[in-house]
């Protein structure tokens, strides 16, 4: 007689409703329906948004957006109406009061990050220091 042994799966936990002081990051409507855009175009749709912060660029930090198919085990994830948002723990620090939105003009389109706690920004917008 064999007998199995059973792991609990970790599960990331899910932040719903909750006040945006507690959210790292926020994204208004224009980036929410953009991101849902281009999920909805993916094949297979991802499960959700990873936003985070990775070191690079001329000031120290860059932003980095994917697209992921699970969460990782030391995620936080966040909803934004039906729409996942990935959070690790390293990438929330710098994100706090961080909103995303998606802006379209005449010169360009793309993701905007106004974040308060950026103390400067290179040139070419793409990077910061705090």
């Amino acid at each position: 007689m064999s007998t199995a042994t059973v792991t609990p799966s970790v599960t990331p936990e899910v932040v719903t409703g909750a006040p945006v002081s507690t959210q790292p990051v926020t994204l208004t409507p224009s980036a929410i329906a953009k991101v849902k855009e281009i999920m909805a175009s993916q094949n297979p749709v991802p499960a959700g948004l990873r936003i985070g912060v990775v070191g690079g660029g001329c000031s120290g930090f860059q932003y980095s957006m994917s697209f992921e198919n699970q969460s990782g085990m030391m995620d936080k994830v966040y909803k934004f109406e039906d729409l996942k948002v990935f959070v690790d723990a390293t990438s929330a620090m710098y994100l706090q009061n961080c909103t995303v939105d998606y802006v379209e003009t005449l010169e360009a389109a793309g993701f905007k990050f106004e974040n308060a706690a950026v103390k400067s920004t290179c040139g070419c917008g793409s990077s910061f220091s705090v």
